[in-house]
């Protein structure tokens, strides 16, 4: 199972639009897809129309169950979506409390041992964060092999870029190793300059960490949310679900590439 975390230290960047997109896409290429709703706001959750606040069984069920995980209970907490290849963990506001409670016991690697409980039910993970640096973002991090960090392309976004980063500086010292990661600039408008200086920023500062392409700011990203719909349903030719469409694919062949390197030895 190739797992993806999406994560910034800022919200309102796109992370969630981001992890269902690629979802999507993964689904309609045959991939039986995980998406996981690791933030209280349960964004990725309303996406599907489950409500965060009503939800008995959820991510946070896992964290309570952390000593006694099993196959069938993180069965009984998936969703199956109306959509073809695509299954939920979702959230629960509970997922809050997490920050109040004694770190140890295994509470960072919560997610990585529920996916390995499952690796061979899906192909494709995809865990969507909460902004702020906690033990939910310490699991996601903990579990992904690529992280996929979505910039808007303005000057505070780029505040929380610098922030992520600096956070995975201090991760790679603990881990031993860096994490793969690509930067994706979002929400581009071509027409205001703030836009334009932001990604050019973004290119000049961070260089070959930064995806190629970048994601249009498409009125069709929020009609697909309020639909419920991941977009490339809703908007199959739209110019940002073909944004999202190159970037699923550079995100999976530079996955493969690395694997393929690391089995030769390189």
């Amino acid at each position: 199972m190739i797992v993806w975390t999406v994560s910034n230290q800022k919200g309102g960047v796109g992370k969630t639009t981001t992890s269902v997109a690629l979802a999507g896409l993964a689904a309609e290429a045959g991939k039986r897809v995980l998406l996981i709703d690791l933030d209280p706001h349960g964004s990725l959750t309303s996406y599907f129309r489950l409500d965060p606040d009503m939800q008995l069984s959820s991510v946070f069920t896992l964290f309570q169950e952390r000593t006694a995980l099993t196959e069938s209970l993180i069965e009984k907490v998936t969703v199956r979506t109306p959509y073809a290849g695509i299954s939920l963990l979702p959230a629960a506001t509970a997922l809050a409390t997490l920050e109040r409670q004694a770190i140890g016991d295994g509470m960072g690697l919560v997610i990585s041992r529920t996916l390995a409980k499952v690796t061979g039910q899906y192909d494709l993970a995809i865990i969507d964060c909460p902004p702020q640096l906690g033990v939910l973002m310490v699991n996601a991090l903990a579990a992904c092999s690529r992280l996929l960090i979505p910039v808007q392309t303005e000057f505070l976004a780029i505040k929380g870029l610098e922030r992520i980063l600096h956070t995975l500086e201090m991760l790679a010292k603990s881990r031993k190793k860096p994490l793969n990661h690509i930067i994706l600039p979002t929400m581009y408008d071509r027409r205001t300059q703030a836009s334009v200086s932001s990604l050019r920023t973004i290119r000049n500062d961070y260089g070959e960490c930064v995806w190629a392409g970048k994601i249009p700011v498409d009125t069709k990203l929020r009609d697909a949310s309020r639909a419920g719909v991941p977009p490339h349903l809703f908007d199959p030719n739209g110019r940002a679900v073909e944004a999202y469409r190159s970037l699923y694919k550079f995100v999976l062949a530079s996955y493969e590439k690395e694997h393929i390197a690391m089995e030769a030895g390189e």
